[in-house]
């Protein structure tokens, strides 16, 4: 695979400050400049002023070059524009007008993280003290951004430009072959475009240790803010991961996640369609309302189309 990873993303929203003291809140680290970053992945969260909130940019990793050179001949060979210069190539999906800049860099690495020792039946590991969760204090620190999930007017398209142009694979298809878990990495999905009646930003996904961590940094976003409120705690079909959502001050959800299934061996893996309940979560509380289409639906269909 050409890529090896999302490296960051561009939000542009009407309320830059909110944003990020939101997502400083939420574990990111500000750097003062517009930029927000996690432990082990660097700034990859970029805060603009815009009319509206949508994702203006996505930056993408590369090994080598060549690389580009391969991605380059695939969208030129299916009409998508593009610049190629060096070490960087700039396109941008025609339908979102997400501006994709995928640059050679290194891959982030990520020491193993020390197994906790867990209590089952017919298994003791824990012994005469308390799980380590229990006892954490200070602020949940996201390690890496794991995904954008973005809603495109005509996904379709959207999905021939990330697939067949950048290279992306299929991992899954969520309720119909309109709308994908895509991934450019080991992760089940890095990027997910679903179908919809005008395009915006879904979610962002943010990595974390494990389940202790998703519930105590929602516990502690949701104190006292219930215009916070998402979808959580639960655990997903399509990448089997552990989530929590929030909600940001500009109306999208932000993902803390732990345990995404990882495809290593693209022959071993089949997608699937996953239809009904699995297309949105193996169990859980309900779906709320407000989740999916977002509460402020009417108002971008408004903004874009002046």
């Amino acid at each position: 695979m050409s890529l090896h990873r999302v490296s960051s993303f561009t939000y542009a929203v009407p309320n830059v400050a909110e944003v990020i003291a939101y997502y400083t809140e939420f574990g990111l680290t500000d750097n003062g400049d517009g930029s927000l970053s996690t432990v082990d992945g660097g700034r990859q969260l970029y805060v603009e002023q815009g009319p509206y909130r949508r994702v203006s940019g996505v930056t993408l990793g590369a090994d080598d070059p060549d690389d580009l050179g391969r991605i380059a001949a695939s969208l030129a060979k299916l009409g998508f524009d593009h610049t190629l210069d060096g070490d960087r190539l700039v396109t941008a999906d025609p339908v979102m007008r997400t501006r994709v800049e995928i640059a050679v860099e290194p891959r982030v690495v990520q020491h193993e993280t020390e197994r906790a020792p867990v209590n089952a039946p017919g298994r003791t590991e824990r012994v005469n003290e308390r799980a380590a969760g229990t006892v954490r204090e200070g602020r949940v620190r996201p390690r890496r951004l794991g995904h954008v999930a973005l809603v495109s007017g005509e996904s379709e398209t959207s999905l021939k430009f990330f697939v067949d142009g950048l290279g992306f694979k299929v991992s899954d298809y969520a309720g119909s072959k309109e709308s994908a878990f895509l991934r450019c990495s080991p992760d089940h999905h890095n990027v997910a475009v679903f179908g919809g009646p005008v395009s915006f930003p879904h979610h962002s996904s943010w990595q974390v240790d494990d389940v202790d961590e998703i519930g105590r940094g929602a516990e502690s976003l949701l104190a006292g803010r219930d215009e916070r409120k998402g979808w959580g705690f639960g655990r997903h079909y399509a990448g089997s991961n552990f989530f929590w959502y929030l909600k940001d001050p500009a109306g999208t959800f932000s993902e803390y996640y732990a345990d995404m299934d990882q495809i290593t061996e693209d022959d071993l893996w089949k997608p699937e369609v996953c239809e009904g309940k699995s297309g949105l979560y193996s169990w859980g509380p309900a779906v709320p309302e407000g989740f999916m289409p977002p509460s402020d639906i009417a108002e971008l269909i408004a903004a874009q189309a002046s």
